[in-house]
């Protein structure tokens, strides 16, 4: 397996777990992970799992900081094998949609798209209203994958590790990393 060199940005929407398991799921991997974590990312991430962005950056190869235009993840030319954004809030897919690359996030998604990169959208607003549908629709003509954190219930999950790593494995999947012990379904034994 060659490691892939892969952003994780981590917006305010909740669900900032799927975030740090992505993380931790890549580096478990072998791979170089980038982090940002916007300024509502680093309050939702500690008010939800008690972690700090800076205590998750402890854990990847690179942090950036969201407002700083001049990193290397602002440019096409530094080379991303994916860019996942976990969770996205509707204010990033929306900017996203519209090309209002006004943080690093969006500048980052904005040279996924052009370059022909994978993007990955883990979505967790619920319901979603038309507005946030058409930017969906928007960002994935655009060759984006919207990725809604919809946990599957198949495999039988016992614990809430369970249900956010059902999630996890398939932003994996789009990241083009392949898990190791994958859950796959194998059809109902009836």
């Amino acid at each position: 397996m060659t490691a892939k060199r892969i952003l994780v940005c981590i917006t305010g929407a909740s669900g900032a777990i799927y975030g740090v398991r992505t993380v931790r799921a890549l580096k478990t991997l072998g791979h170089e992970v980038h982090l940002i974590v916007t300024r509502w990312g680093e309050k939702t991430l500690e008010y939800e799992t008690g972690l700090s962005a800076q205590g998750l950056s402890t854990e990847v190869d690179s942090t950036y900081n969201e407002v700083d235009l001049t990193a290397s993840p602002a440019s096409g030319s530094f080379l991303l094998d994916a860019v996942v954004i976990v969770p996205c809030s509707m204010k990033t897919l929306g900017a996203i949609a519209h090309g209002i690359a006004d943080n690093l996030v969006v500048r980052a998604a904005d040279c996924a798209l052009k370059e022909r990169r994978r993007l990955v959208l883990v979505v967790r607003e619920s319901p979603y209203n038309l507005i946030h549908v058409r930017n969906m629709a928007a960002v994935m003509d655009a060759g984006a994958v919207v990725l809604p954190a919809s946990p599957a219930f198949w495999h039988r999950p016992e614990t809430i590790e369970d249900l956010v790593d059902s999630v996890v494995e398939r932003i994996l999947v789009h990241a083009g990393v392949e898990p190791p012990n994958r859950t796959v379904w194998k059809g109902l034994n009836v």
